[in-house]
């Protein structure tokens, strides 16, 4: 297990060079997050050991039991759907939360963040492939959101998440990305020099991200193979 998961980390550093040789981007300015959904906290354990300090979990109750048997050994990232009714426990055990798709859910993770005397970084996830069956506020949206969650005391504003298209056309999945990244130049002039993440690309279209200016991609089956 830990030479397979070894030799999948290799391959994927090899990638993002590759990628950012390419078109050309820096490789540290690209943060991976080892998205550890239905995997064992055995690997949450080798991810770190291999330098992946930001861990993506996408269920709170998943996440509670995984950080409860680990302590806060990484940077616990929120990437699924949030419900308001579950923000008062992320709030205490994600560091960040990658999937604010609304005002109504920025405005409870603020109330919660308050109520706990914290202060949390969150995303914006915006859809930009315009899928109905994914979530996240429209790119019509975007900025007006991004204004309305500057405002809120117990948040910092760091980004703009997006999951690209399900298709193989690539000139489609870039298409959505550059569109996300445009959003992100608008929102970083909006907000100033704090809003410098852009999380886009999983493990079947990283590159096209990398290519279109994310600076945080999410992976999970390029990393531990299928989930369990």
């Amino acid at each position: 297990m830990k030479e397979i998961f070894t030799h999948n980390v290799a391959q994927v550093h090899g990638q993002i060079a590759e990628a950012c040789e390419r078109y050309d981007r820096d490789t540290d300015d690209i943060t991976i997050v080892a998205v550890t959904k239905r995997q064992p906290t055995i690997m949450i354990n080798m991810a770190v050991a291999a330098g992946l300090h930001n861990i993506g979990e996408s269920r709170v109750q998943e996440a509670d039991e995984k950080i409860s048997e680990l302590g806060q050994i990484a940077r616990f990232h929120m990437i699924g759907h949030l419900q308001t009714n579950k923000v008062k426990k992320a709030v205490q055990l994600f560091d960040v939360i990658q999937s604010v798709d609304s005002l109504k859910l920025a405005e409870e993770i603020d109330r919660q963040a308050g109520q706990a005397e914290l202060n949390i970084e969150c995303l914006i996830e915006v859809n930009c492939s315009g899928e109905n069956q994914k979530f996240g506020v429209l790119p019509n949206d975007c900025l007006d959101m991004v204004k309305r969650m500057k405002l809120l005391s117990n948040i910092t504003l760091t980004g703009l998440m997006t999951v690209g298209p399900y298709t193989d056309d690539e000139e489609t999945i870039r298409a959505a990305f550059r569109e996300g990244n445009n959003l992100f130049k608008y929102g970083r002039d909006i907000v100033g020099d704090q809003f410098d993440t852009l999380s886009m690309g999983m493990s079947g279209d990283f590159p096209l991200a990398i290519a279109e200016g994310a600076t945080m991609i999410r992976l999970g089956t390029s990393l531990f193979g299928p989930r369990l």
